[in-house]
C-alpha cells in the first residue's frame, strides 16, 4: 500500500497516511511517552554523539535511559543496532520501542529526530519536553523540494510540538518545556525563536552562549576543555565533539546531576556504532570506520586525522544515490583531495542510480585537486575491494578511515538490500591482509 501511494497518491494523501499510522501507534502502545521525560535532537551533524553523550551522562547520574539514534537502540544496559536503514524508522517501531522503554522502567528516552522523519509525521505522539538543535547546512534537500528553508522547516517542526499533550509530571514534578540550541550556528535564531519555558545556548565562539566552552587541549585520541570553571575530558579527538557533548552538560544540570557525574559520563563514552569507532585487530596503523557521509563530517574527521596521524592519512568515501542531494559529491571529493594522502571511491547506497556516475562526480573533483589516478586516487566499485584497497595502502603510523555508512546493516544497490556491515567486513579483510603480510 505504502509504494501504491508513492506512485499514484498526492503527497498531501502520502503525509496524512504516515500521520494517522504514527498516532495509531502511539494509541495501540498507550502513549508512554507521556509518562516520560522525551529529549529530541535534530539538526544535520552531530546528533548521534550528542544523544550518545546524553545518555551516558544521565546514566552516570543514575538514571535509567532509553535511546532512538541512527546507530542503534539502548534500553537501559541492553543495546541493539538499527537494522531500519533510518534513523526514525515509521509505523508502529519507535512506539513499541518507548513502550519497551517505559516498561523497563526509563524515566527519559532521547530521541535523534530527522527531517525526514519530521516531514512525514513519525514525531506524533512522541511528546517532547526538551528540544535541541545541534547545526545545520545543506542536507537531504532533494526530499525538501532542493530547498534548504523547507529543509530548515522541517527541523522547526520538532520545536513547534514542544507544547503538545501540555506539560507532563513525572515523578510528581512538572517538566519544563526547554530548547538547547548551538549558539555558534546562524541559524540557532530560528530555533530559539519556538516558545519554551527556559531556552539555553552553547558554543564555543558565540561569547554570550550560557554553556561557553574553552581553553580547550587536544591530547592524543582524545579531548579536554572547561565550561563554567569544570573540567571535562572526551575519548574521542575533534573539538567538534565538544559541540556533540555541550548539549549532556547542559541536561544534566537542568536535572541536578553533579559535575563528578557528568565528568565521568562524558569521559566514560568511548565507544558509539560507527562513529569514530576504532577497529583493533593487531595491525600497526589506525583503522577507523565513521558515517561521515557529506562536506561538513567529512572536513571534521578528515582534518581531525591529519591532526592525530603520524603518518598518511588515507580515506574510503563514496555518496548515495537514490535521489540524494548531488552536490556533495564534487565537495566531499575536493576535501578528500585537499587533505587525505590516499583517497579510494566507492559505493556506499546507490539505490537504482549508476554507482561510476555517483563515483566519477567524486573523482574528478579530487582530481582537480592534485590526487592522480592510479598513484593515489583510486575508483573501485566494489565496496569489499575498495576496502580491501585502502588496507594495502598503510604502513606503519598511518590512519585509513573507512567512511560513508558507520553501523548501517545494509547497503542498497540496483534495488536490491543486502545485509552489510563496514565494521564486520574491515575486521574480515584486515585479517586477511594481516596473514598475508605475516
Amino acid at each position: 500500500m505504502k509504494s501504491f501511494l508513492k506512485k499514484f497518491a498526492p503527497p498531501g494523501l502520502v503525509l496524512l497516511y504516515h500521520k494517522v499510522f504514527a498516532w495509531f501507534g502511539a494509541f495501540i502502545y498507550r502513549f508512554p511517552a507521556k509518562k516520560m521525560i522525551i529529549i529530541g535532537i535534530t539538526g544535520t551533524k552531530g546528533k548521534t554523539s550528542a544523544a550518545n553523550y546524553i545518555f551516558s551522562c544521565l546514566k552516570a547520574g543514575g538514571y535509567k535511559v532509553g535511546l532512538t539514534s541512527t546507530a542503534g537502540f539502548k534500553i537501559g544496559d541492553k543495546e541493539f543496532l538499527n537494522n531500519y536503514h533510518m534513523t526514525m524508522p515509521g509505523r508502529f517501531v519507535i512506539q513499541k520501542l518507548l513502550r519497551k522503554m517505559l516498561n523497563a522502567g526509563c524515566k527519559f528516552c532521547i530521541v535523534e529526530t530527522t527531517s525526514e522523519g519530521l516531514k512525514q509525521w513519525r514525531h506524533t505522539g512522541i511528546y517532547y519536553d526538551i528540544a535541541i538543535f545541534t547545526n545545520l547546512t545543506p542536507e537531504h534537500l532533494p526530499s525538501h523540494g532542493g530547498k534548504f528553508e523547507e529543509y530548515k522547516k522541517a527541523k522547526g517542526k520538532m520545536f513547534a510540538s514542544l507544547f503538545n499533550g501540555g506539560h507532563k509530571q513525572v515523578d510528581g514534578k512538572k517538566i519544563e518545556k526547554v530548547i538547547i540550541a548551538n549558539s555558534d550556528s546562524e541559524h540557532s535564531d530560528y530555533f530559539l525563536s519556538f516558545p519554551a519555558d527556559k531556552k539555553i545556548t552553547f558554543g564555543l565562539k558565540n561569547l554570550k552562549a550560557d554553556f561557553l566552552a574553552g581553553d580547550v587541549k587536544a591530547e592524543g585520541w582524545g579531548i579536554n576543555f572547561a565550561v563554567k570553571g569544570e573540567r571535562f575530558e572526551l575519548a574521542f579527538p575533534g573539538v567538534f565533539n565538544i559541540y556533540n557533548a555541550l548539549p549532556g552538560i547542559i541536561v544534566s544540570s537542568i536535572f541536578s546531576i553533579p559535575a563528578d557525574s557528568v565528568k565521568k559520563g562524558l569521559k566514560s563514552l568511548s565507544f558509539i556504532p560507527g562513529r569514530m569507532e576504532k577497529i583493533e585487530e593487531g595491525q600497526n596503523f589506525t583503522l577507523v570506520v565513521d558515517y561521515a557521509h557529506e562536506k561538513q563530517s567529512m572536513g571534521h574527521l578528515l582534518n581531525t586525522a591529519k591532526q592525530v596521524s603520524r603518518g598518511k592519512v588515507i580515506v574510503l568515501l563514496g555518496a548515495e544515490g537514490g535521489g540524494r542531494d548531488k552536490n556533495k559529491r564534487p565537495e566531499m571529493g575536493e576535501l578528500a583531495g585537499r587533505i587525505a594522502d590516499y583517497v579510494v571511491v566507492s559505493n556506499v547506497d546507490p539505490y537504482e542510480d549508476d554507482p561510476k556516475e555517483i563515483i566519477e562526480d567524486i573523482a574528478k573533483s579530487a582530481e582537480k585537486f592534485g590526487k592522480v589516478r592510479g598513484t593515489n586516487l583510486f575508483t573501485i566499485e566494489d565496496r569489499r575491494q575498495g576496502i580491501k584497497k585502502a588496507l594495502s595502502l598503510a604502513e606503519h603510523g598511518d590512519i585509513v578511515l573507512i567512511t560513508g555508512k558507520g553501523a548501517e546493516q545494509s547497503m542498497i544497490l540496483k534495488g536490491r538490500t543486502i545485509p552489510w556491515d563496514d565494521r564486520k567486513v574491515v575486521r574480515e579483510e584486515i585479517k586477511k591482509f594481516l596473514e598475508i603480510r605475516n
